[in-house]
C-alpha cells in the first residue's frame, strides 16, 4: 500500500507542533503530527507568553479555558552592584492595545494539555505519538518522512509539506543539511522551580528581580500561583551536575528560601544559547521554534518565538495549499522570522550582558550609566518596547509593501468593539484572513476605493466611522492618528502590510499584495 499523503507533517508535538496542528487543522488541511514522546513533560520550561500568543490562542477558541493558568507577570526590578534599583521593566498601560494583558506568566504543563485536546479533536488532524523521525527523502511534489514506534516497527509518511517543531537537537534539521548559525552568547546557568508554602511566600519579594550583581548574576521570577523561578549564573570551576541537584540547588537558594519553604520542582543546567538557522526553508522542510532558533531566557520568549513562527507560516500554507498564492509566498516565511529573531536576540542579549556583567570595575560604570541616563529616577520601560518589526524598507523577500513606513511589519491593534449586547474583541468580529481598516477621517476617494478594493479581493473591511465598529477605548483611532494614516492593510497574522494616505496609496498596497499573494491561475 502506498503511504498516506498529507498536506503538511509536523514533527514534534511541543507548544510550537501544537499551535501549528490547531492552525492548520483549523483550516481543514490533512495534517500529521508525531512526537517521540506521547505525554506532555510534567515540569515547566517556558513560563512567560503575551498578548501576542494570547491573540493566536483565541484565534484557536482557547484564550479563556488557557487564561485559567495564566496571571499577570510583575515588573522586573534590575538590581546593580550594591542593591540599588538601575532599571525597571514593565508593562504598556490600559486601554491595552492587544486586548489582553501585555505580558503574562503561565503553567506549561496544563497549557499543553489544553493544546493537545484540541488538536486530538481536529477531524483532519492525524496524531501519531510514540513516534521518531529516522529518515527525511525530499521529493518532487512531496517529501517521505520515515518513522519508527516504540514497537519497533518501520512506516513512512508523505506531505506535501514538513514543519520541524522537534526542538533544540531536532532530528529534522540535521537530516535536512540546515545549520544554525552562532550570534555570540553561551554560558552555563542554573534553572530552578519551586512551589511554595505559605511561610515560603511570606519571605520572598514581592516583584520579580534581576540581581545584577557580578559576583554570581541571578534572576528571580514570579509564576502562577505558589510558582516561583530561579536563574542562577554558574561559576567557573562549579559542577553543573552537582548544583542540578538537591544538595547543590539548597544552599544557592538560601538568600531567599530554606527546604522548610518550599518543595523543588525542577533544577536544570543549561547553556543560554543564541543561535539561530542560516535557512528557514529547504524544498518542501521549514524549521520553526527551537529548532530554528535559540534565546538566552532574560525576556521569556522562546516559546513565543516558536508559536510567531507558526501563526506566520500556517496562513501561508493554508493560501499556497488551496491555491490562492503561488509557492513562492513561502519563502517569505524565512527572510520575515529570520530577521525579527536576529535582532530579537540581539537585545536580549544586551539585556543579558548588563544583567551578566562579571567584572566588577564594569558593572558599576553599568550601574552609574543607567542610573545617569534615568536622570536619577529610574521610569519603568515597557518590556513590549523591545520587540522590532518584521521586515525591513525595500527588502522584497518579504511579504510586506514596498514602502518604508514606522507602522510596517509591526503588529496591528486588536480593541473592544462596542455592540448591542456587550463588548467584543476584533478579531472576534472581522476575524483572521486579510482585512482593510479605514480611520473615521479618510476622504471620500479613499472610502470608495476602499470599498471597490475589498469587494474585489475578498477583504473585511473595517470602517472606523461605520457606527458597528465603535471602539470602547479609541485604541485604533489613536493608532491610525500616531501613524497619520487613512487606511491599513492587515495580514492575516496580524502584521501590517502596509499603510495608505490616499486612494493612490491604497491601490498600491492592492498591487503589491496581489505580487506577493496572487497565484498565476487565479491571476489569469
Amino acid at each position: 500500500m502506498m503511504p498516506p499523503v498529507y498536506d503538511v507533517a509536523i514533527v514534534g508535538f511541543g507548544p510550537t507542533g501544537a499551535v501549528a496542528a490547531a492552525l492548520l487543522g483549523r483550516r481543514g488541511l490533512r495534517t500529521f503530527v508525531c512526537d517521540r514522546q506521547r505525554e506532555v513533560y510534567d515540569k515547566p520550561r517556558a513560563i512567560a507568553l503575551d498578548h501576542e500568543i494570547m491573540r493566536v490562542f483565541q484565534e484557536l477558541g482557547l484564550e479563556e479555558e488557557l487564561a485559567a493558568f495564566t496571571e499577570p507577570f510583575t515588573d522586573s526590578l534590575f538590581y546593580g552592584v550594591d542593591g540599588t534599583l538601575i532599571k525597571r521593566m514593565s508593562t504598556v498601560p490600559p486601554p491595552y492595545p492587544m486586548g489582553y494583558t501585555p505580558s503574562l506568566v503561565f503553567t506549561q504543563p496544563r497549557l499543553e494539555e489544553v493544546l493537545r485536546r484540541h488538536v486530538a479533536g481536529l477531524p483532519s488532524v492525524t496524531l501519531a505519538l510514540g513516534q521518531a523521525v529516522t529518515g527525511l527523502q525530499p521529493g518532487g511534489e512531496q517529501a517521505t518522512l520515515s518513522l519508527q514506534g516504540e514497537d519497533g516497527r518501520l512506516s513512512t509518511v508523505q506531505a506535501r509539506y514538513v514543519i520541524a517543531c522537534d526542538g533544540a537537537s531536532s532530528t529534522v534539521r540535521g537530516l535536512a543539511g540546515m545549520p544554525l548559525d552562532d550570534l555570540g552568547f553561551d554560558e552555563p546557568w542554573l534553572v530552578v522551580d519551586v512551589l511554595l508554602n505559605e511561610r515560603g511566600l511570606a519571605k520572598v519579594p514581592a516583584t520579580s528581580a534581576q540581581y545584577c550583581e557580578p559576583q554570581r548574576p541571578c534572576s528571580y521570577i514570579i509564576g502562577p500561583g505558589n510558582h516561583r523561578r530561579w536563574e542562577i549564573s554558574i561559576n567557573e570551576g562549579e559542577d553543573p551536575q552537582h548544583l542540578a541537584t538537591p544538595e547543590g540547588t539548597w544552599p544557592l537558594l538560601a538568600r531567599w528560601i530554606t527546604p522548610d519553604d518550599a518543595t523543588l520542582w525542577r533544577q536544570a543546567s543549561y547553556r543560554f544559547h543564541a543561535l539561530v538557522a542560516r535557512d528557514w526553508r529547504r524544498g518542501h522542510v521549514f524549521l520553526a521554534g527551537d529548532a530554528a532558533h535559540q534565546q538566552p531566557p532574560f525576556l521569556g520568549q522562546g516559546m513565543c518565538q516558536g508559536i510567531r513562527d507558526v501563526a506566520n507560516l500556517c496562513w501561508k500554507l493554508d493560501a499556497v495549499l488551496s491555491g490562492a498564492a503561488p509557492d513562492a509566498l513561502l519563502d517569505s516565511y524565512g527572510p520575515e522570522r529570520k530577521a525579527h529573531v536576529t535582532e530579537l536576540t540581539r537585545r536580549i542579549k544586551h539585556i543579558g550582558q548588563l544583567i551578566g556583567e562579571r567584572d566588577p570595575v564594569a558593572a558599576r560604570e553599568r550601574d552609574r550609566t543607567l542610573l545617569a541616563q534615568a536622570g536619577g529616577e529610574v521610569k519603568p520601560t515597557p518590556r513590549q518596547d523591545v520587540q522590532p518589526p518584521i521586515g525591513s524598507a525595500g527588502d522584497t523577500a518579504c511579504c510586506l509593501a514596498d514602502d518604508a513606513h514606522a507602522a510596517r511589519g509591526t503588529l496591528f491593534p486588536q480593541p473592544w468593539i462596542v455592540r448591542p449586547g456587550g463588548r467584543l474583541r476584533l478579531d472576534h468580529l472581522a476575524g483572521t484572513g486579510w482585512r482593510l481598516v479605514l480611520a473615521a477621517a479618510a476622504g471620500d476617494r479613499v472610502r470608495a476605493s476602499a470599498r471597490e478594493h475589498a469587494g474585489d479581493d475578498a477583504l473585511t473591511l473595517i470602517d472606523l466611522a461605520d457606527p458597528a465598529w465603535r471602539e470602547a477605548d479609541a485604541v485604533l483611532a489613536g493608532w491610525m492618528a500616531r501613524h497619520a494614516c487613512q487606511a491599513a492593510l492587515v495580514r492575516p497574522d496580524h502584521y501590517v502590510f502596509g499603510i495608505a494616505d490616499s486612494a493612490a496609496g491604497l491601490e498600491g498596497l492592492r498591487v503589491q499584495r496581489s505580487r506577493h499573494t496572487r497565484s498565476a491561475l487565479l491571476a489569469a
